[in-house]
This record gives C-alpha cells, structure tokens and sequence, in this order.
C-alpha cells in the first residue's frame, strides 16, 4: 500500500514507518561497520568523515523527532553545534571534537530508542508536521541521502576494498529508438498528494512544454567515450565558458575514476579497478561535461519540467503519473535502486521502468542533470526549515532528477528534485539529452 493509502489506517502507517526507518538504519550501519581508522579520516575534502554522518544522522533525528514531535528532554544537547551542517564546513569538521565511533553509535541507538516510543504515542493527525508521519519521513529521507553521501564518501577512499555487491542484471531489450517523441502542451508538475514529499516539490502547477525529443536512455560509457575519442575535451566549441575554465583548471579529461591504459578504458569502483562497462550509463561527470557532450551531440540537456514531463505524462488519460511506470511504490522490477549492486545497471535492464512514451531508466542507476537551475515553484511554501530547500535556490545550482543506484525509494519519486553545483562530480550523476521539436517531426 502506498503512503497516501495507508494515512487512513494509522498503526499500519506507524508498522510501515519503523520499517523505513529500520531499512534506512540497516544500510547506515553497514557503512559505519568498518575500520575504525577510516570512520575517522576524511578521504576528501569535499566530504565529511564517515562517524561524522553517522553522528549527524542521529542529531537530526533527535532534534525533530525525539525533541519536537516528542517533546523530550535532550539527550545531547551539548553537540547540535558539533553536527550542523551550516555551522562547519565539511573540509573543517575533522578538526571538531566529535563523538568518536562507540560514543557515536551508543548515541545514535539511543536516539532511535526514544524516536521509536514516540512513534507509538503520537497521532498521525492533526499537526502539519506529523500528518501522515511527515516529520518521520523527512527523517527516513535524510538518513536514506547521508547514505548515498557516505557512499560517496566511500568511493573516495584509497586502498583495498571492503564493499563489495553481485553484479546487475544483464541489459534488456534494445530500444525500438534511440530518441522518444514528447508532445507539447501543458501538464501537472510537482504534487499536492505525496504524503512525505519534500517544500520543493510543492505544490503541483501546470506547466507548458513546447513538443521535443528526448533520449530513450541516459547516455552510457561508450557513448561517452567517443566524446572523448572525438577530442571533446580539448575542443572549446563545446563548452561554455564557465566550462571551458572549470575543465581547464581542474584539468579534467574523462569522468572522474576513468583512466586509460593501451587504449582500454578502466575504472576504480569501491577500491575494485575495472575495465569500464560500455552499457551502463555513464557516472561521476559534473554539469559542464554532460552540457558539452549534448553540444557536441547536436542535443541539449533537458529542462527539468521537460525530464518530469516524459517522467510523468500519460498520454492515454492525460494525467501525470507518480512514477514513469504508474502509481504503484517502486520495486526491484522497476529500477535500480538502494545500492544493491552498487554500481548502475546496463540501459534497458528495466523494461518495467519505462514510461507511457517509452522512456527508459528515469528512475535509479544515475542522478540526471537538467539545464534549469534550483528554483522554487510558484506558491512555494518554505515547511519545516528554510536550510532544506530555501537558502540554496538560485543559479548556483543545477537540478539532478531520477535518483541513482544508491539512492533509496524512500527519497526518490518521479517529483522529487535534487540539486548540487554544475563542477561536482564525486555524486552518482549522469544525463540524457534532449532536442527541439515540431509536431510534423513525429
């Protein structure tokens, strides 16, 4: 039963939210349950050490269910400075007197204990912020993308590897197209009725979209590599001038992880060097690269409404759809997701995924850029804090749509809008491109 279903019978909510929540911790311990030493070091600066998340991940948990919907006494009051993410840069916190790994996981457990008593006493009624169990959801979804954090965190880490998955499931079907015909025309963007969405998403509005095409798959590896093969990186046509000086300054060459040796491109996955599947879509390329790819393809990037358009829209009925393949809660049939396999999958491995107008993979396997810049909604309302949403919109920001193979269903729905700066590269991005359109094109 979905969220929207299960409002109207509260101790089967309550039973669904200590599973998410349960989910949610499983694969946050698991990446904390490792070598003491490397909780503690930072392997880049770009990112936090790992007891660092793990410690946050308890603060916020605490501060909005254990304090506010319970109204509790603290239990560390002491260290809200230690885990806010807006008081420290990340490059500072392993200067920070912070838990270490035990006092960390003695405080998280215990923090969860006491969220878990206040789940079973409060209503699911009645205040904004626990209609439905919203405020435990935002909390599910914070653990659930600190875990994709920490993912990425662990990428960066050097020396032998110490996760490991089964490989994907083969690629499916070839695609009767390369390139999927989306007809102009207005649609529903956004919700008003996903219980656990986030202010951003709000509210729905309808939104117009000239006629374009869209490609039927992200872009995979090999496709990539002929940009490079073609000089793509040292032909300053292609990029913007931002671009054009990001690329040079940070000297970049190919995604980041990629290497060539005799002509055979490699990877470094998890500590794991290996050759690079051609199938898969394409990982680890900041804004500017995928923007300088669709030139050199001919193509652009899609705006955010046209990616959530060719996500949602039925053509059948005309509405717009919770998720490409209908309104039913993700499964492992219908993308790749919750980091089982961490890495993506070959295009096409999920038929079931694909959307009324036969796009492919919208859902899981990479975070896709858009072109549009985080911005909000008309008739935004900022709910429950300004430093979720609010504070970042602006041009400093390009949206990602789709979630990636380490996100969760939990914080992944075809409405849902990530957002990051256009250099980053170290997250689990990707893109497909898109083109204009005229209705003869068809």
């Amino acid at each position: 039963m979905t969220l929207e279903q299960l409002r109207h019978s509260p101790e089967q909510l309550r039973t669904r939210i200590a599973e998410e929540l349960d989910r949610a911790r499983s694969r946050s311990a698991r990446l904390t349950d490792i070598d003491r030493e490397d909780l503690v070091r930072q392997h880049s600066p770009l990112m936090s050490p790992l007891v660092w998340d793990y410690a946050h991940i308890g603060n916020q948990e605490e501060l909005w269910l254990v304090r506010d919907v319970g109204g509790r006494e603290p239990v560390r009051e002491d260290i809200d400075n230690l885990y806010d993410a807006f008081q420290h840069k990340r490059s500072d916190r392993p200067s920070l007197p912070l838990l270490g790994p035990d006092e960390a996981g003695a405080y998280v457990a215990e923090v969860r204990r006491k969220a878990l008593e206040v789940l079973e006493r409060t209503p699911l009624e009645g205040r904004r912020l626990t209609e439905a169990g919203f405020a435990f959801g935002m909390i599910v979804q914070h653990e659930q993308q600190h875990v994709e954090t920490m993912l990425a965190t662990h990428q960066l880490r050097v020396g032998a590897p110490i996760l490991d998955a089964p490989p994907p499931p083969p690629t499916g079907p070839a695609a009767d197209r390369t390139e999927v015909y989306v007809p102009g025309g207005m649609f529903l963007m956004g919700t008003d009725l996903e219980p656990w969405a986030l202010d951003n998403e709000r509210p729905a509005h309808a939104v117009g979209v000239d006629s374009f095409w869209i490609d039927t798959d992200p872009v995979t590896n090999a496709q990539y590599a002929a940009f490079i093969d073609a000089g793509g990186y040292d032909d300053e046509r292609w990029w913007t001038p931002a671009g054009w000086a990001h690329k040079n300054t940070a000297g970049l060459t190919a995604p980041q992880f990629w290497h060539r040796e005799d002509g055979v491109w490699w990877r470094t996955r998890f500590g794991h060097v290996e050759e690079v599947p051609p199938h898969e879509a394409v990982q680890h390329v900041c804004w500017f690269e995928a923007d300088a790819y669709a030139r050199w393809a001919g193509k652009r990037l899609p705006t955010e409404a046209e990616w959530e358009k060719a996500a949602r829209y039925d053509p059948a009925t005309g509405r717009s759809l919770r998720y490409p393949w209908g309104d039913e809660d993700p499964t492992p049939e219908h993308a790749n997701l919750g980091g089982v396999y961490l890495q993506p999958a070959p295009v096409g491995a999920y038929p079931k995924g694909t959307s009324p107008l036969g796009v492919r993979g919208l859902i899981g396997d990479v975070w896709e850029w858009t072109s549009s810049d985080f911005t909000p909604y008309p008739g935004f309302a900022m709910f429950p804090y300004p430093e979720y949403s609010e504070v970042f919109f602006g041009p400093e920001y390009k949206v990602l749509r789709g979630g990636s193979w380490a996100a969760d269903q939990s914080a992944v729905r075809a409405t849902f809008r990530n957002w990051d700066y256009p250099i980053r590269r170290q997250i689990f991005s990707g893109f497909r491109c898109a083109r204009d359109a005229r209705d003869a094109d068809v």
